[in-house]
């Protein structure tokens, strides 16, 4: 292994923290524009809270709501002309991933004149990568994406139903403040789908990393452990606060870079899922429950030991003595049967997704990014009849 590693985000995390965002914040700026989503933070009382909060310190603000759940250019740009226009020089983002992605596109987007679309790679030969941006400050309401602490945002384009990612350093967020008392009204299946997206996050770098990275490895299966020991008693009782502080941080340790330390990692699975929300508007973690396992079957084909001994540390399987594949299926069932049993969809019929359109799927993930042969980048690098067999294999 070769790598450099720099997370800078400081991060305040536990029960109650909200009410310290005013304190967490006010070395950054003095008027922040608050980036929400649909209202369920107005509705339980958690904006007001944290307004409360921001007000005690001298903090004023400007809002953004209405960023939905894939969220889209138009919003970036809403946002971007609202900061501007209120001389924002900070941006807070309360609420899911969705949230916290609009906000630092929206954070980038006020340092550069041009077109935000210009900073999501979508294939264009000139990305502008962005370089500057308004301190960002993420407030998540759900576990699952980890963008509370990472420098990676995900936009749609809904003109052209494409979307796809932008990372940079200067998009990391100054403060992650970290409540999980805001996830206790997260309803049973947006948790679940949480749940599913940060085992997603792992299991893409646990497969599709380089060799020889024993104690990523193992980092990564702590994650999933923790996420299938603590996500079922979250989905049981959703006022367990024990269980949704152990999901939070399994989510955030997911995706802050730490598992992904020194493996080189492509992520197959988010490119394809992101094309089938892109078209159809699907929740992000019930796309990644449906398309993973399909990979891992695709996958464990080429690599069958590397799935056996997932089957065996996850799953407690016996050593597989010469039948790889058998016990490589054999755990690839069982997290699909895991994922079954906590609410998500395994099939695209469940989400309303037929055959109709699986090529333009497959062209669209390798239109955003592919490798010098023109396949999706990933173990094994896949053509565009290795996608389409995936997604039919999905229905």
């Amino acid at each position: 292994m070769k790598f450099e590693f720099q997370n800078p985000t400081h991060l305040v995390f536990g029960a109650g923290t909200l009410a310290h965002l005013g304190e967490a914040v006010r070395a950054y700026g003095k008027h922040a524009l608050l980036v929400t989503g649909g209202g369920s933070v107005k509705r339980n009382g958690t904006f007001d809270r944290a307004i409360s909060s921001l007000k005690a310190y001298g903090i004023t603000f400007a809002e953004c709501p209405g960023i939905e759940p894939n969220p889209k250019l138009s919003s970036v740009i809403t946002g971007t002309g609202i900061a501007r226009h209120e001389g924002c020089d900070m941006v807070v983002g309360l609420g899911g991933g969705s949230v916290m992605d609009a906000a630092k596109v929206i954070a980038a987007s006020v340092c550069y004149q041009g077109d935000p679309w210009d900073m999501i790679m979508h294939g264009q030969e000139n990305r502008r990568v962005p370089t500057q941006a308004l301190p960002v400050i993420t407030v998540p309401t759900l576990a699952a994406t980890g963008s509370e602490m990472n420098g990676t945002a995900v936009i749609t384009n809904e003109k052209t139903s494409v979307k796809s990612f932008v990372g940079a350093k200067c998009l990391y967020p100054k403060v992650a403040l970290v409540d999980p008392e805001l996830t206790l009204s997260v309803p049973p299946d947006q948790t679940a789908f949480g749940i599913c997206d940060l085992i997603t996050h792992v299991t893409e770098s646990y497969f599709n990393g380089i060799d020889c990275t024993p104690i990523q490895d193992r980092f990564a299966e702590g994650v999933i452990l923790t996420a299938m020991e603590w996500g079922p008693k979250a989905l049981s009782n959703g006022l367990d606060i024990e269980a949704r502080a152990q999901v939070q941080w399994a989510s955030i340790v997911a995706l802050n870079g730490w598992v992904q330390v020194g493996t080189a990692t492509n992520y197959p699975v988010h490119m394809i899922e992101h094309v089938l929300s892109a078209h159809h508007d699907i929740a992000h973690g019930a796309g990644l429950a449906i398309v993973n396992p399909a990979w891992m079957r695709l996958a464990a084909k080429t690599r069958p030991d590397r799935f056996a001994r997932f089957a065996q540390r996850i799953f407690g399987l016996p050593a597989p003595s010469g039948k790889e594949e058998q016990t490589a299926r054999e755990g690839i069932d069982r997290l699909e049967s895991f994922l079954r049993s906590t609410g998500c969809p395994t099939r695209l019929s469940e989400v309303n997704i037929g055959d109709t359109m699986l090529a333009r799927y497959a062209q669209d993930s390798l239109h955003i990014i592919h490798d010098k042969d023109g396949r999706l980048p990933g173990r094994p690098p896949m053509s565009e009849s290795d996608i389409i067999e995936l997604l039919r294999s999905a229905l």
